[in-house]
């Protein structure tokens, strides 16, 4: 039994899980909430210039996190080990984000400060996120602005050269910046200028299409990864003093997803099977602004910035079943549903709000398109306002890119979109250093829980990223290296032994199935399961049902997937089937964490748990923690730890957005 874990309780939820010794974070110093992140860099040890060369780092993943934090640390003189299964650190899946990144810079001066970004965005995810990490993340938004901006990151400018700023959901300032729809892509590249030249200055060490397999602990300590070649099917060890996971969300468990294909939870899911423990699992966020499913042949999303809900009303026809041409629709006609349930926020409601609104109007049998599944984005206000030379200057990729995928022009009618998975708001559990419960392991970005609470505000995943990368990383890996030096780990070490043998043995496991179903169809049946039991909606019922599912297909998988080709090469089946596999053990955490969690709040959406106007319904009193997840062992329960959350600065109260 872990040291973590305790007898079972009465409150075990049925018997699926066992209730385990309470968590708490004890990094975060006891100062004033403004003076904390001062204070621990202060108090951080420090590594003498000349012992850094001596250290090694091993850095998951090339994203924002990843990249700037493998960056910086070569930058500082350790050895960097840089891993990615991409062919290229530059096609990491940050480079997708399109429509900002926050910062409390107060440019426009209408009324924004770090106190208010803060504030932001602990009420936009619902209350169910850590103060100090948070506060944290608003100072630190400052720095990030100015180091892009000496990277060369272009940045969009007024005329006066001031850069600009736009409004994203769950805000009533300007504090997004933004480079048009390719944000996401000017900050990576600056990130991976940066990480190039450590490559160039032989401070980091990078291995592309390579992919970790498992997580080496050694005498308690994280001290090195397992991976596989993806060209070759080599399975090699690398060993390092210290590990740091930046692999991003799960996202794709959901089979279809905005992510990039490829995204998965391997590196942090083997993680969490090695004793890391895995937090808020069921916060999943749903993008409101994506281009609707087009059919069964479809295997990923299209994600429309949003951005675009800046000038774009969003809109359904008030007659039921109205299928006539958008434009043939007359004003009076139109119900523009957002801006009347929420007249402060208006089209920027935060996304879980925004979604669940487009959700119940296709409900009602107000949807437009295929299926009803659909409501209208429309700019001819904007268009008629502002003129379309500024609304292509603003959005203009975004509109090419919309009209390549569905053949119609947004200038000429409005956008059809309707939510979808888009970012997951859980993820390993970490202190206020990212340290999760293994020592000598770290997690940064979307792979870590640490910010967002139940539903993250639009612009903070590269705000997140940047600020764990450049600024986090640096001073808390620093201070945990203070210790070394560590004893050497031999290659023949038990523990890098042991965990080669499970690697190989898992890969043998699935090649020699031999089955019928290809591990595409057993993904999109996952998928559509856990979208319907534990997607915008969640039910007692319906969690259950996911929960029985579940176990009976994982058999079915490991029994009747059919894996071409073989280990010893480039075999993409391999590749997705190991991922797959981990997708089927994380969605019954998923929904188990969603059942035991009786309320709704943010992303999280309970149906037996909402008010009567039909919002989420929180119950701060028997659910106001972090639900931090043990691994009990295979086919055994997993053990459930709670860390209380306390709010000294910001009262928790009814999220209200009208």
């Amino acid at each position: 039994m872990s040291e973590l874990q305790q007898e079972p309780t009465a409150t075990q939820g049925e018997g699926r899980y066992v209730v385990g010794d309470p968590i708490g974070d004890t990094r975060a110093p006891d100062s004033p909430i403004g003076d904390r992140w001062a204070d621990r860099k202060f108090s951080a040890r420090l590594v003498n210039p000349a012992n850094r060369r001596k250290m090694s780092v091993i850095v998951v993943g090339t994203g924002l996190a990843g990249g700037a934090a493998a960056a910086t640390l070569g930058e500082a003189g350790y050895h960097v080990k840089s891993f990615c299964y991409q062919d290229s650190p530059r096609r990491a899946h940050s480079i997708a984000a399109q429509g900002g990144i926050n910062a409390a810079k107060n440019y426009r001066y209408d009324g924004d400060s770090i106190h208010r970004l803060f504030y932001d965005t602990i009420k936009g995810g619902d209350f169910r996120s850590r103060e100090s990490n948070v506060h944290r993340l608003a100072e630190v938004s400052l720095n990030i602005i100015d180091q892009c901006v000496a990277q060369g990151v272009p940045f969009a400018r007024e005329y006066s050269g001031l850069l600009d700023t736009r409004s994203f959901g769950g805000t009533q300032v300007s504090r997004t910046f933004y480079a048009r729809g390719q944000t996401g892509q000017q900050l990576l590249l600056g990130a991976y200028q940066a990480l190039e030249r450590q490559v160039h200055a032989g401070t980091v060490e990078m291995h592309p299409r390579t992919e970790m397999l498992d997580l080496i602990v050694v005498d308690g300590r994280a001290r090195g990864i397992v991976t596989r070649n993806l060209f070759t099917g080599e399975i090699d060890t690398h060993l390092a003093d210290v590990v740091i996971l930046a692999s991003g969300g799960y996202g794709n468990v959901f089979y279809l997803s905005t992510n990039a294909k490829g995204s998965n939870v391997t590196a942090a899911w083997r993680a969490h099977k090695r004793g890391a423990l895995f937090a808020n699992p069921c916060y999943t966020q749903i993008h409101p602004t994506c281009i609707p499913v087009s059919g069964e042949y479809q295997s990923k999303l299209t994600l429309m910035s949003e951005s675009l809900r800046n000038d774009g009303r969003v809109w359904v026809p008030k007659e039921r079943g109205d299928d006539r041409n958008p434009n043939d629709i007359p004003e009076d006609e139109r119900d523009y549903y957002l801006e009347r349930q929420y007249p402060a926020f208006g089209n920027l409601v935060p996304r879980d709000i925004a979604s669940r609104a487009a959700k119940n109007m296709c409900d009602a049998e107000h949807g437009v398109g295929p299926g009803g599944l659909g409501v209208y984005l429309d700019f001819k206000d904007a268009i008629e306002r502002l003129g379309r030379n500024a609304v292509e200057a603003k959005y203009g990729n975004l509109f090419e890119m919309y009209q390549r995928i569905t053949g119609d022009d947004p200038y000429e009618v409005p956008m059809r979109i309707y939510p979808a998975i888009h970012y997951t708001m859980g993820g390993l559990w970490v202190d206020y250093d990212l340290r999760s419960t293994i020592p000598g392991l770290f997690v940064g970005g979307e792979a870590n829980f640490s910010d967002h609470g139940a539903n993250r505000l639009g612009a903070s995943a590269l705000m997140q990223g940047l600020s764990d990368g450049y600024f986090v990383l640096p001073t808390t890996v620093a201070d945990y290296l203070a210790d070394a030096p560590f004893d050497e780990v031999p290659a023949d070490h038990p523990a890098v032994v042991e965990a080669v043998d499970s690697t190989r043995a898992r890969i043998d496991k699935l090649l020699s199935a031999n089955g019928h179903r290809t591990v595409d169809s057993f993904h999109r049946e996952l998928g559509q399961l856990v979208w319907d039991q534990c997607g915008m909606a969640r039910s007692k019922e319906g969690l259950e049902k996911a929960l029985d599912r579940i176990p009976s297909l994982r058999e079915e998988f490991w029994r009747d997937v059919k894996i071409v080709g073989t280990g010893d090469g480039f075999n993409q089946s391999l590749e997705k089937a190991n991922r797959v596999a981990d997708f089927m053990e994380l969605a019954e955490l998923m929904c188990m964490d969603a059942l035991h969690r009786e309320e709704s709040c943010g992303g999280h959406f309970r149906v037996e748990h909402q008010t009567e106007d039909g919002e989420a319904e929180r119950d701060d009193e028997n659910f106001s923690y972090v639900a931090a997840w043990e691994y009990g062992g295979d086919n055994q329960r997993p053990v459930l730890h709670k860390e209380d959350l306390e709010f000294s600065y910001v009262h928790p109260s009814q999220r209200s957005y009208k």
